[in-house]
C-alpha cells in the first residue's frame, strides 16, 4: 500500500522506527535503503531522510562504506541511559507534580485504564510505545522545561526496544500497570519525594533487568 505524499519522510521514519522497536529489525541489521523504498512503496530520498531523523533518535547509526544500520546498545549504553532517565525524569516529575490540576490527574487516569486494557489485551506494542509515553507525559506536562522532556523523548525512544524485550522474555508485563497505578496515587498525593524515589526505583529496576537480559544474550 502506498504511504501518502504529505508526510512522506515522517511516515516513512514511523513504519522503520516500529520495525526496529518491534525487533522485526535485528539491532546491528544493515538497512538497505533501495529494499526499504520498495517496501514502502516510494524513492529513496523519503527514505535515506528518514533514517538521518532515526539516527538523531539514536535508533540508526550510519558508518562509512557500510551505509545505515539499527543500533546495537551494549550492557554500559543501557546503564547510562537508564541512569540518565531516571534523574532527567524525576526532575520534570519534582517541576510538575504540585501543577496537575484535577483534570491532569483524571486525564492521567484514563491514559492508565487503557494501558492496562491494554496489558490484558497482550499488546506490548501500544502499552510500552505510545500509551506508557502519554501517561508518564502526562504527569510531567506541568514541569516547563522543554530541554530536559526532549531529552527524556529521546533517551525513550532509544531504550524502548529493550524495555519490550524486558516485558517480553522476563515478565515486566505484569508489574507494569501496578506501578504505574502507584506513581499515579502518589501524584494525587502530591508527595513529591516519594513520587521522585519511585520513578527512580521504577526506571532503575528494568534497567537491571534489561542489562541481565542483554549479558546473557551477549554469552550466547
Amino acid at each position: 500500500m502506498s504511504i501518502e505524499h504529505k508526510t512522506r519522510t515522517q511516515l516513512v521514519a514511523e513504519a522503520i522506527r516500529e520495525k526496529i522497536l518491534s525487533g522485526e529489525i535485528k539491532a546491528g541489521e544493515p538497512l538497505r535503503q533501495a529494499a526499504l523504498a520498495e517496501e514502502l512503496n516510494v524513492s529513496r530520498i523519503p527514505v535515506r531522510e528518514a533514517l538521518l531523523q532515526l539516527e538523531a533518535e539514536g535508533l540508526v547509526n550510519f558508518e562509512a562504506h557500510k551505509g545505515a544500520t539499527a543500533t546495537q546498545l551494549s550492557a554500559d549504553q543501557i546503564d547510562e541511559i537508564f541512569d540518565l532517565r531516571a534523574l532527567l525524569e524525576a526532575e520534570l516529575l519534582s517541576h510538575s507534580i504540585q501543577k496537575l490540576t484535577p483534570r491532569d490527574l483524571l486525564e492521567a487516569e484514563a491514559i492508565l485504564y487503557d494501558l492496562e486494557e491494554a496489558v490484558e489485551r497482550g499488546d506490548t506494542q501500544l502499552a510500552t510505545g505510545k500509551l506508557n509515553a502519554e501517561f508518564h507525559g502526562k504527569l510531567y506536562c506541568k514541569a516547563d522545561r522543554p530541554q530536559t522532556a526532549e531529552l527524556v523523548d529521546m533517551y525513550s525512544k532509544n531504550s524502548e526496544r529493550y524495555v519490550r524485550m524486558h516485558i517480553l522474555l522476563a515478565g515486566g508485563f505484569a508489574t507494569a500497570p501496578e506501578e504505574h497505578r502507584t506513581l499515579l496515587d502518589l501524584c494525587k498525593q502530591k508527595d513529591i519525594d516519594a513520587a521522585c524515589t519511585f520513578l527512580k526505583t521504577h526506571i532503575l529496576s528494568a534497567k537491571e533487568d534489561i542489562k541481565e537480559l542483554l549479558i546473557k544474550m551477549e554469552q550466547e
